[in-house]
């Protein structure tokens, strides 16, 4: 039975040219269809992608943020401090240059709290700067005119005795007592505005006295984290008994306490605690 097979052929009929481009497009289709199937663990997502980008991005944030954990501040003059002190300090260019172009039109800073006057300045970036603001008298102090009374000669909180405070205004035998004491027990006073926390010393007084009183904190009194006992640590003011528990455990399981940011990093104090440490502190090893 012969069968007419012609408009089959037809109607799948290829020409020679149209075979040759299907054969070469089902070459390259198997091609890829093996290399898929042979080597499925190399094969690269978008979400692998996605995934190893964030993970870099997590890990370089990461260092930046220990970098600037462990650079410890250090006490500055805002009226005096150029460029680079202010960018070392942790204020980006445009933040140092606003406080120097403040400078520049005539302001000038008498007290720490004036660090939060510069229009421009990061709030919280000033806060934590306040206890390392360090004003020389003779930086701030206007000309008088002549013939005007000689000001008086600062007083040394570190180096005055009992007679010196009670000749300041709002100053009796009673707050000069409580000051000489709590001298001692810091060990020295790092900054004029620890005077604040003696019992019975009011605001007001403090404001009336502050431009009179200056702290060399080159003597204060250092205790060496690394050495010191439970006792020795217990008489600094600033340390709470369960502080100095977690310091000694600390110390036994690490050996060795490089920086404040040790204490910070690992929640032992807090940040604000080590601002107020951080004058009366060493870190032997």
């Amino acid at each position: 039975m012969n069968t007419n097979l012609e408009p089959i052929k037809n109607w799948f009929g290829y020409s020679r040219r149209e075979r040759r481009s299907s054969f070469i497009l089902l070459l390259i289709l198997a091609i890829v269809i093996m290399f898929r199937y042979a080597e499925p663990k190399n094969s690269i997502t978008v979400e692998d992608v996605t995934s190893s980008i964030l993970s870099y991005s997590k890990e370089v944030t990461t260092d930046q943020v220990i970098l600037s954990s462990n650079q410890a501040p250090f006490f500055f003059n805002p009226n005096t401090a150029s460029f680079d002190t202010l960018i070392r300090l942790g204020l980006s260019e445009r933040e140092a240059s606003t406080l120097l172009s403040y400078r520049r039109k005539g302001g000038r800073f008498r007290a720490p709290s004036d660090l939060k006057k510069v229009y421009g300045l990061d709030s919280v970036k000033a806060v934590s700067l306040l206890p390392f603001v360090l004003i020389e008298p003779d930086t701030i102090r206007k000309q008088k005119p002549a013939g005007s009374r000689i000001s008086q000669p600062l007083i040394d909180l570190n180096n005055c005795d009992s007679a010196a405070l009670v000749s300041l205004p709002g100053i009796g035998p009673v707050l000069s007592g409580r000051i000489i004491r709590y001298r001692h027990l810091l060990g020295g006073f790092a900054r004029v505005e620890q005077l604040k926390e003696v019992y019975g010393l009011k605001e007001e007084t403090f404001d009336l006295i502050a431009a009179r009183l200056t702290a060399d904190s080159s003597i204060v009194s250092r205790i060496d984290i690394n050495t010191a006992g439970f006792r020795e640590l217990s008489k600094l003011p600033y340390f709470e008994r369960y502080e100095i528990t977690a310091i000694l455990k600390y110390r036994e399981l690490q050996g060795v306490i490089s920086g404040i940011n040790d204490l910070v990093d690992n929640k032992i104090i807090t940040y604000e605690k080590s601002i107020k440490l951080q004058p009366y502190l060493k870190f032997g090893k």
